[in-house]
């Protein structure tokens, strides 16, 4: 063994310790550390040492080269893209992942699977599936869509009879894929498939709205008879939007089309009595995506993707080889994505729902929809800005009531960023920003510090 190596391996308690102490400094200074800190371009590149130095110095660099770099994403005033953090019992349960190191995709090593399949089974039953949806988890939510997608893809050879996994896409011909407002990662999706982003086709939302007319969606599928592809939306990314999933699936009894939703971040409003009605319906999916890196709050990269055709997914997916588990029954993870090696993410989740439970993730769900209230409210009283959609959930999206230009609004969030992160966004052709609340640490406290730092700058700029 390497001497640095085999020092490291016998000071392992030690270096450990360290760790613990380094993140404890991290977690523990989130609220006074810029929440994106100022960036002077990348540090020098180092060359790679011929011969290492050890865990410890490795740490010591990191923590002077790269910590103060990285951004507060991990806090509570990160309200950037849709992100979480990682609750306590998360965090345990992606360290344990790290150190137990499973590929849990094989029965002839079995543990990581079944632990798998009961956290997706408690998943299940937190978003209001039936038993007739299987899971598994994936990266995130672009290859969750994927998957769906990819499963869909197979449906749309079903119902012509060919098999587009045996014999290519080129064998189904032109394919129609519908959405009122779909996330840009159906058409990155749509690429990879091979169906092509032309194959996207854009039905009309409702006046003033992201969620799908269920009328022009009929006509849609009119037009061109034939099987279809409808990606509904359960929280859309500007205005979490949610399309009537129970007017869209009623349409089935019409039309020939596959049901994908995207419930990102949404469907965690299945767990909030007074947001639930926005999920009614979401059973009826042929497949469904779930982010669970977002509102789960359990670290990157972490999704889960639902469907009630497993049987397709192992036609695509299935994976043959002589150290391969087979298919049976109850198929191997190896079998369900396009993973072959699949850490087990299930881990981090199986904690947090573990330790808290429903009550305790409908409550972070509750307080955050509550903190975007109150910073739409707080936003809305302020002349030097303009709301641009009502707060229906989670995210914010407002913009400066005077000359919005994309500049402008660059230059208002390089102002707030060390106190509040938000990402720019276009709705309805109006240059805007976005505020997405879904981190287990973010208090009402946290929203007046971040009103009040855009408040100022916006009054600056004006």
């Amino acid at each position: 063994m390497d001497d640095t190596l085999a020092a490291d391996l016998a000071r392992l308690p030690a270096l450990l310790e360290a760790t613990r102490h380094a993140a404890v400094d991290a977690l523990a200074g989130l609220d006074a550390r810029p929440v994106l800190p100022a960036q002077d371009g990348p540090p020098e590149p180092q060359p790679l040492p011929a011969t290492g130095t050890g865990t410890a110095a490795a740490l010591a660099e990191f923590r002077a080269r790269w910590e103060p770099r990285l951004s507060g994403s991990a806090g509570p005033r990160y309200l950037g893209f849709v992100t979480g953090g990682a609750t306590p019992a998360a965090l345990a349960g992606d360290w344990l992942t790290a150190v137990h190191d499973q590929n849990s995709n094989s029965s002839l090593d079995p543990a990581g699977q079944h632990l798998e399949r009961e956290t997706v089974g408690w998943l299940r039953e937190l978003f209001g599936l039936s038993a007739a949806h299987t899971g598994t988890f994936v990266s995130g939510a672009t290859l969750s869509n994927t998957v769906g997608l990819a499963i869909a893809r197979e449906w749309l050879g079903e119902r012509l009879g060919v098999s587009p996994a045996q014999e290519g896409v080129a064998a189904l011909g032109p394919v129609r894929v519908l959405s009122g407002a779909p996330h840009s990662s159906i058409a990155k999706a749509l690429s990879v498939l091979g169906l092509g982003r032309t194959a996207l086709v854009p039905v009309p939302t409702l006046p003033g709205r992201e969620a799908v007319d269920p009328a022009a969606l009929d006509r849609a599928l009119a037009d061109t008879p034939g099987p279809a592809v409808v990606v509904a939306n359960a929280g859309t990314v500007n205005t979490v939007d949610f399309d009537d999933l129970r007017a869209v699936a009623a349409l089935k009894n019409r039309h020939d089309f596959w049901l994908h939703t995207d419930a990102a971040f949404g469907a965690f409003a299945a767990l909030s009595p007074a947001h639930a009605h926005l999920t009614a319906g979401l059973d009826a999916s042929d497949s469904v995506c779930v982010d669970l890196h977002k509102w789960l709050n359990v670290p990157y990269d972490s999704a889960v993707q639902f469907t009630r055709r497993r049987d397709l997914q192992t036609r695509v997916f299935a994976n043959s080889a002589a150290y391969l588990g087979p298919l049976g029954p109850d198929p191997d993870l190896v079998h369900l994505t396009p993973e072959n090696s699949h850490r087990l993410r299930a881990l981090a989740a199986w904690f947090t729902l573990r330790a808290y439970g429903r009550a305790g993730h409908r409550e972070i769900v509750e307080r955050d929809t509550a903190c975007a209230h109150a910073l739409g409210e707080l936003l809305g009283q302020d002349p030097a800005l303009r709301l641009l959609a009502p707060v229906r959930l989670n995210v914010v999206c407002f913009t400066l009531a005077h000359d919005p230009t994309p500049e402008r609004l660059a230059a208002l969030r390089e102002a707030v960023a060390p106190e509040v992160f938000v990402t720019p966004t276009v709705l309805a052709g109006t240059p805007a920003l976005r505020a997405a609340f879904s981190n287990w640490r973010t208090t009402p406290a946290d929203v007046r510090r971040a009103a009040e730092a855009l408040r100022s700058a916006a009054k600056e700029l004006v």
